[in-house]
């Protein structure tokens, strides 16, 4: 979520086009698909500085929290601001245009664990078994974001997604099924990604969260925008039968320390 006076920096991607998606269209889409609460999470424009965010948040109330980017230098009164704020995790994104990349890893879970935030991790999971030992180490709760990011692909019975059973199995991780296109070869309805994304639904759903990823910024032609509706019934009919309450209310109040409903 974008709101004016807050201009891009330097490192990341520019701001969406005009006009922005602000307060006014996120509360249209929450209207349109009867959210209630929403996690709001740092966007790559804005690099190191949470401004934005905290104003998001302000804007938004108490339906929404947020996930904000901080590293080793944060002071611990400033993560206690941006808690006061509504700020519930940290992100790191290790691909082209993330403010903070899998360098800050250790750092950034040792400073979300201390003050009771999660993690949003982002990176190729095609790379998965490379950062394995530093991901089973993790002692904060984290989301393995953007539903893996396989860049170079995955199917359901692979070294890759086992590895992905293995850590949800420690307890402190879960899966966000978001932004699946970006991890299919294919368009819709994405039939590469359907199998992996059902075996680990099935071993877990206690572990797997959704997400929008709306506004979609990667998404350049109007053509391959999403249907937000249709794209969310796709991927959650990915999931086993009677879990959908689960993912879309419980989980993420167990992830993001939300109060319960």
């Amino acid at each position: 979520m974008y709101l004016p006076g807050y201009p891009a920096l330097p490192g990341g991607p520019g701001l969406p086009r005009d006009p922005l998606p602000d307060a006014d269209a996120y509360r249209q889409l929450m209207g349109w698909m009867g959210i209630d609460r929403v996690i709001i999470t740092q966007g790559n424009a804005h690099q190191r500085d949470n401004g934005n965010l905290v104003a998001c948040l302000a804007e938004m109330g108490d339906c929404a929290r947020g996930v904000a980017v901080i590293d080793e230098a944060t002071s611990d009164a400033e993560i206690a601001r941006l808690s006061d704020a509504g700020v519930v995790g940290a992100r790191i994104m290790d691909l082209p245009g993330g403010a903070l990349n899998l360098n800050h890893l250790e750092a950034v879970d040792a400073r979300a664990h201390a003050a009771g935030w999660m993690v949003a991790v982002q990176f190729d999971g095609s790379d998965i078994l490379t950062h394995l030992p530093r991901l089973m180490a993790l002692k904060s709760r984290w989301v393995f974001d953007h539903h893996g990011k396989f860049f170079r692909g995955a199917v359901p019975d692979s070294p890759e997604i086992d590895a992905v059973l293995q850590l949800i199995d420690r307890g402190n991780c879960w899966f966000k099924f978001a932004g699946v296109y970006e991890s299919s070869k294919e368009s819709w309805p994405y039939r590469d990604i359907e199998g992996l994304s059902r075996r680990i639904a099935a071993h877990a759903p206690e572990r797997i969260v959704w997400g929008t990823n709306w506004p979609h910024n990667g998404i350049t032609r109007t053509e391959d925008y999403p249907n937000e509706v249709e794209l969310a019934q796709l991927v959650l009919d990915w999931l086993p039968e009677g879990a959908r309450d689960a993912v879309l209310v419980g989980n993420p109040q167990e992830l993001y320390g939300l109060k319960p409903v």
